[in-house]
């Protein structure tokens, strides 16, 4: 078995003594939706920028956020946003749009310069009837 250069060594110290502090940054005992919720709470976020807080490939990202559209459906003091995709050429806005997944090209100008929606969680007190 070869030996392990200083280099290695370095590398692996290295990773012990972070660990701990990667693994309190991000408790294991929240689910990926869980921290979703909680990371775009207050702000608003691409499926980009959420894959690379969480570490997950983007298409996950996309498929917790239909299941974090149902759990905040159901919180009456957190409501859902999503600020729509747009193209950045023509400045179409894609608000009739279903689905949370960025649109490839634009339907006017062809484009394929989109700027991805973001989505957040606003919280409010609901108005009493």
């Amino acid at each position: 078995m070869p030996r392990l250069t200083w280099h290695h060594d370095s590398v692996a110290w290295l990773f012990l003594v972070l660990s701990p502090t990667i693994n309190a940054m991000q408790p294991p005992e929240q689910t990926p939706r869980q921290r979703i919720i909680e990371l775009i709470t207050g702000t608003r976020l691409s499926s980009y920028q959420l894959a690379q807080m969480l570490g997950i490939p983007e298409r996950q990202v996309e498929g917790h956020l239909i299941h974090v559209v149902k759990t905040i459906a159901r919180d009456k003091t957190r409501r859902f946003i999503l600020n729509p995709a747009r193209c950045q050429d023509c400045a179409f806005v894609f608000r009739d749009r279903s689905r949370l997944t960025s649109p490839s090209r634009c339907p006017q100008c062809r484009s394929e310069a989109i700027a991805a929606p973001r989505y957040g969680i606003d919280l409010f007190a609901p108005q009493l009837e």
